[in-house]
């Protein structure tokens, strides 16, 4: 039996179907605002303060290994309801929020740690969905986007190790705008476009200090779309570390709006 903790965005779907097909025993934790799994038998509707309890339904059902995916949104503290372990370890989950959505589910892992719950490299069933080294589009990257990618990564390493940023947007050679806690369609809109041909990067690497296992930079045809309304030229990933939803889509959809996705 594996735990599947799931959050927000296409990803848990993906899982979901490996699972169904390989006929996987398996247990869903719904840390969706919406319930979105509910439809599903092995579902289980937990808050992030019911630790108690979430460990609880992971121990009943003997799961000793979980996964995490999708996104999952900081709460309103004020507002939980916490169960009694919730109440011993909030003040731990409410310190790693100051840092970032991610740090939460970090947190959580290391909750799980101590109850000798291990946690799974996201991508377990779905190693497919990671895009490897090369460009993946016939539009290959010209000087003058290497030139962009070479300022994008720069600027990202130069960030602090507590900063929560994946994602970095540069334009001839200028950063345009760097990704915040409400993530890369925002970060994207906030993009003007240029009346002149498609020019600038979309770039998006882990984290410093990120526990690879959990929330991967993460893309997909909504990415690519919101890249184009921009009027950006391409999306730049990292090997072996990213999340790539809709890939035959995301592709064609790249090749059809001559732009380029390259894994570094």
């Amino acid at each position: 039996m594996i735990g599947l903790i799931f959050g927000e965005n296409n990803f848990p779907k993906e899982i979901l179907k490996i699972v169904y097909k390989e006929k996987k025993k398996y247990l869903i934790i719904d840390l969706t605002r919406k319930n979105i799994f509910k439809k599903d038998n092995n579902s289980h509707k937990v808050s992030i303060g019911q630790i108690g309890k979430l460990i609880n339904i992971l121990k009943t059902h003997n799961c000793k290994k979980v996964i995490f995916a999708g996104n999952v949104e900081k709460p309103n503290f004020t507002t939980l309801k916490l169960d009694i372990k919730g109440i011993y370890y909030m003040p731990r989950i409410i310190k790693a929020s100051k840092i970032g959505d991610a740090s939460i589910l970090k947190e959580v892992i290391n909750i799980f740690k101590a109850e000798k719950i291990k946690t799974l490299n996201s991508l377990y069933f779905t190693p497919k969905l990671c895009l490897m080294r090369g460009v993946h589009t016939k539009l290959k990257p010209n000087n003058d986007d290497k030139k962009d990618i070479k300022k994008a990564i720069s600027s990202l390493n130069k960030l602090n190790k507590y900063n929560f940023s994946q994602g970095v947007v540069v334009r001839y050679s200028k950063v345009i705008v760097i990704e915040e806690n409400n993530g890369t369609q925002e970060m994207l809109m906030k993009v003007k476009k240029k009346q002149r041909s498609p020019h600038g990067v979309l770039v998006k690497l882990p984290k410093k200090k990120q526990d690879l296992r959990i929330d991967l930079p993460t893309i997909g045809l909504k990415t690519l779309l919101g890249c184009k309304k921009a009027g950006l030229k391409g999306i730049v990933l990292k090997n072996k570390q990213n999340i790539c939803l809709d890939k035959k889509s995301l592709i064609q959809a790249a090749n059809k709006n001559k732009m380029f996705i390259k894994v570094i």
